[in-house]
């Protein structure tokens, strides 16, 4: 059951991927990327979780896209044979955000121990 789970979220997110990539012609929702796709255990609901490339303000650009789920669902329902197209919410993943912030950090105190050894 997980690998097919695993296979579903994999095709949902190439498509949505692709969708927003070459339907959306919404200037506001920017350059965006699927990083990662989790649906539930009866395929009815997906979290997608996305990133915003070089966005000032990605939290207005997730709000932008998720006026588009509508849209984004029933493109998807003709693209993949599957009996129910899940209901779709798009999801800001902060990883990189959080990674660069926890390098500072260690940046930073990596610095202050070669100064105390000083």
């Amino acid at each position: 059951m997980a690998d097919r789970t695993q296979r579903i979220q994999s095709i949902i997110g190439k498509n949505i991927s692709e969708i927003i990539q070459f339907e959306l012609k919404n200037p506001r929702i920017g350059f965006c990327t699927v990083s990662e796709v989790w649906v539930s255990s009866d395929f009815s609901y997906a979290r997608v979780y996305v990133t915003f490339l070089g966005a000032k303000y990605p939290k207005q650009n997730l709000e932008e896209l998720n006026k588009t789920r509508g849209y984004v669902r029933s493109s998807l329902a003709k693209k993949i044979d599957i009996r129910k197209t899940p209901e779709i919410t798009f999801y800001l993943d902060e990883t990189y955000e959080k990674m660069n912030h926890l390098d500072e950090v260690l940046k930073k105190e990596s610095e202050q121990l070669q100064k105390m050894k000083k």
